[in-house]
């Protein structure tokens, strides 16, 4: 008996834990969610809420725990502004011109006359080979020669000499004749040995090797005492001009008309950028347009030069380049944090009189991560909201930082890499939500209102017709501004 008393005792324990479990569940699962930093199931929580609240006091009114007071939101005061609209790419440093030194000649190596890593001139000596071998074939050309040229004068005297005999009825026109053609011959051999002497001179002047062109010596590739000759695949040294020097790149064959209409009113300027997008390592301008497109990528290959006389730019590293294509004159611009997307298209919350906002449609000519151009919708002076749309709606009151209101950015920076919209926006969502669920707890510790304000904030998204694109229109710009990175190689701006 008391062992099935126990037991019984023990199933009422279990079950009496498992139904508060059960019945409180949809209130701890909130508090882990909020603990653990989750802001996307507000449904769940506001049916959780509802659900205790009946529990509680029974059927509380639905939407009752909305927030209360203006909505905290940044703002910033469009502008007018000349904005310069790039073509990005990513290429590679290539040298103006690279050149593998090789040895002419045959034979071995007594000198070198550079430095790795040396600067040098055109026609600096780099190194000499052994030239014994080749001085001897000169002066064995040269007395060749020599030696020619006696023949030839003894065959003119003798030629003078039939001559005069055949005047006088001493000689025949025959010996005339016969030494007219050695004195030919000869003339001949005489002028081969003038030619062989040069191709010795040459040949000798082989042996002292010069620099072909300006640039700068790399690693040698052969020492003092080697043999070398013209065949050796991999030469004595390599030559890079690098002052100034090239970058390849690509860019989409979308854009290639708009180059070639851009590059045909003047030479285009290019900037190659760091790696952080935003500094500008040297200016260089547009030298050529490759003359087709690579059919399996569908780009075209672009080449600038650039002075480098700093040398920041290195032959085969990777680099990033825009091609300024045009400069839009006085236009208004915006942050690009503070475009909206939503069903019915681009649109912006303005702050009238500061106190309360209104959704006004907008049409972006260019956008890119720091700033967008917007064609029609805003003037300049007009205050939109940068960050905290997650409780706005037309008509919202809010309350603008004081410290974040602010103007937007100088227009130079329309070209430059900025911190990702996603990333800026998704940093004010969390912002946002954390007041919103703050808000929650202490409307919970308050009573009656405390369950029911997530749920009816819940409620009233999904009713209001105002709310629907507002919140349509935050999660298109984060989708949107996530992949602005990735067509970032294409253009540093996006015509809408």
């Amino acid at each position: 008996m008391p062992r099935a008393f126990r037991v019984v005792m023990s199933l009422a324990v279990i079950g009496a834990v498992g139904y508060g479990a059960y019945a409180t569940r949809d209130l701890w699962l909130a508090n882990v969610e909020r603990m653990l930093g989750y802001q996307n199931a507000p449904a769940q929580q506001a049916q959780g809420e509802r659900r205790s609240g009946q529990g509680q006091g029974g059927g509380r009114r639905r939407g009752a725990g909305q927030f209360s007071g203006p909505a905290p939101v940044l703002a910033s005061n469009a502008t007018t502004a000349d904005v310069p609209v790039y073509i990005n790419g990513v290429g590679s440093v290539k040298a103006l011109n690279t050149v593998t030194v090789r040895a002419q000649v045959s034979g071995r190596l007594v000198e070198i006359d550079f430095g790795e890593g040396q600067d040098i001139k055109k026609g600096d000596v780099i190194a000499r080979i052994d030239d014994s071998v080749y001085k001897a074939q000169l002066d064995q050309a040269l007395a060749k020669k020599a030696q020619d040229e006696a023949l030839l004068a003894g065959a003119q005297r003798d030629l003078n000499r039939y001559q005069l005999m055949v005047k006088t009825a001493s000689g025949t026109q025959q010996q005339v004749d016969t030494q007219t053609s050695l004195v030919a011959q000869y003339t001949a051999q005489v002028k081969a040995d003038a030619a062989a002497i040069e191709s010795a001179q040459a040949t000798l002047d082989y042996t002292t090797i010069k620099a072909p062109i300006d640039g700068r010596t790399g690693i040698r590739n052969v020492d003092v005492g080697n043999l070398v000759s013209s065949s050796d695949s991999t030469g004595i040294v390599t030559l890079s001009q690098i002052r100034p020097i090239s970058v390849l790149f690509s860019i989409p064959q979308q854009q290639l008309a708009r180059v070639n209409a851009a590059s045909a009113a003047g030479t285009l300027a290019v900037q190659a950028m760091g790696n952080d997008g935003t500094t500008i390592i040297d200016n260089g301008t547009l030298a050529v347009v490759d003359n087709q497109v690579d059919p399996t990528t569908g780009t075209v290959k672009l080449k600038a030069n650039f002075p480098n006389e700093k040398l920041a730019l290195w032959p085969g590293a990777f680099v990033n380049a825009r091609l300024l294509v045009e400069t839009l004159k006085g236009v208004t611009v915006i942050p690009s944090g503070a475009v909206q997307r939503g069903p019915n298209g681009t649109f912006v919350y303005i702050v009238k009189d500061g106190q309360t906002v209104a959704m006004k449609s907008v049409k972006v000519r260019q956008q890119d991560d720091t700033l967008a151009v917007i064609a029609d919708g805003v003037s300049a002076g007009d205050k939109v909201v940068t960050t905290g749309f997650a409780r706005l709606q037309d008509g919202a009151k809010v309350q603008i930082s004081a410290s974040e209101d602010q103007t937007a950015p100088n227009a130079p920076a329309a070209g430059d890499q900025g911190q990702p919209v996603a990333e800026n926006d998704a940093q004010g969502s969390q912002g946002n939500g954390g007041e919103q669920q703050q808000h929650h707890r202490h409307n919970g510790q308050g009573g009656k209102n405390g369950h029911s304000g997530k749920g009816g904030n819940a409620s009233r998204d999904g009713q209001d017709g105002n709310a629907q694109p507002a919140a349509g229109g935050n999660q298109a710009t984060d989708a949107s501004a996530s992949s602005a990175p990735g067509n970032s190689s294409a253009s540093s701006t996006q015509q809408q």
